[in-house]
């Protein structure tokens, strides 16, 4: 069993379509109580906009709701602008980014796009890079440098100096990254599949790599991306079925592996409604019983 102790948070998978009505959804989001808006970042997409743009006029119509990429696409955007970037969306907001990363993947349509096609293993030593280059330019620090395989800084100045600690939150899958997760990042991004035996066995490894690095597991934000579907009938599956069902499995989820977050996106229209203000308050509700 992993349970942390932290408040249970919603979220909702902002999809960038370019021809959906971006800003009115997202209001209405932040009206309907999420705490949480999550963008995927494919620049590559030609029917999507662009997420940091996206993100930055989701902050400006916004008052309230929280923002996180879900998550950026480092080979395409460089760790240094990266972190400015994160720095400003925080500053300008009042605190209401986090920055999610994510290693790479699609590599023929990154290198179509003029980015680099890595190897998994350069990947992932990229990613790690340019955690320690962004916060370096968090720092406030000045004459920064870093001479790594794929970044450096020869010199930099940093600034602005974000106004809270912003949380860097990978999108880990394979071993070798949720290692990286457990030794350097505040939280961990991870979609749930129709099972929950390869998420217990993704827990069981980050816990591990996290107590490997000196750290308590504890420290380690977990945020679930959940794509299901609520109907008003029997069950068909994990998270396939009636509010009561989903109730019962997302607070499994966080008592048992440690969830904190859950962030949904359904294809069927009117479940966010339902995820928010009845299925989150109920698992709010039945997550303290059990803790208690």
């Amino acid at each position: 069993m992993t349970d942390f102790g932290r408040e249970i948070k919603s979220g909702y998978f902002l999809v960038p379509n370019a021809a959906d009505p971006l800003l009115d959804t997202a209001r209405e989001l932040e009206r309907l109580g999420y705490d949480y808006l999550a963008v995927q970042d494919h620049p590559y997409q030609r029917r999507y906009v662009d997420t940091w743009s996206l993100i930055g006029m989701v902050l400006g119509a916004t008052s309230r709701i929280h923002v996180f990429s879900d998550v950026a696409n480092l080979p395409l955007r460089h760790p240094s602008v990266l972190a400015k970037s994160a720095a400003s969306f925080d500053l300008l907001s009042g605190g209401r980014f986090d920055l999610g990363l994510g290693a790479g993947a699609f590599w023929d349509a990154i290198e179509a796009y003029g980015g680099p096609r890595r190897t998994p293993g350069e990947a992932l030593a990229a990613e790690e890079e340019a955690i320690a280059v962004i916060r370096e330019l968090w720092s406030g620090e000045r004459d920064l440098r870093f001479d790594g395989r794929f970044h450096s800084l020869a010199g930099a100045v940093s600034g602005p100096v974000p106004k809270r600690p912003i949380g860097i939150w990978l999108g880990s899958v394979g071993p070798r990254a949720l290692a990286l997760t457990g030794r350097a990042a505040d939280g961990w991004i991870i979609s749930l599949s129709r099972e929950i035996a390869p998420i217990a066995d993704k827990v069981a490894r980050l816990d591990e790599a996290a107590r490997e690095a000196g750290r308590d597991p504890g420290e380690i934000r977990r945020i679930l991306n959940v794509n299901g579907t609520i109907t008003g009938g029997t069950a068909g599956g994990l998270l396939d079925g009636p509010p009561r069902q989903w109730v019962d499995e997302l607070t499994d989820l966080a008592v048992t592996y440690g969830f904190d977050t859950f962030v949904f996106w359904s294809a069927a229209p009117g479940g966010e409604r339902t995820f928010v203000e009845e299925i989150i308050p109920a698992v709010r509700e039945q997550v303290a019983e059990e803790r208690a």
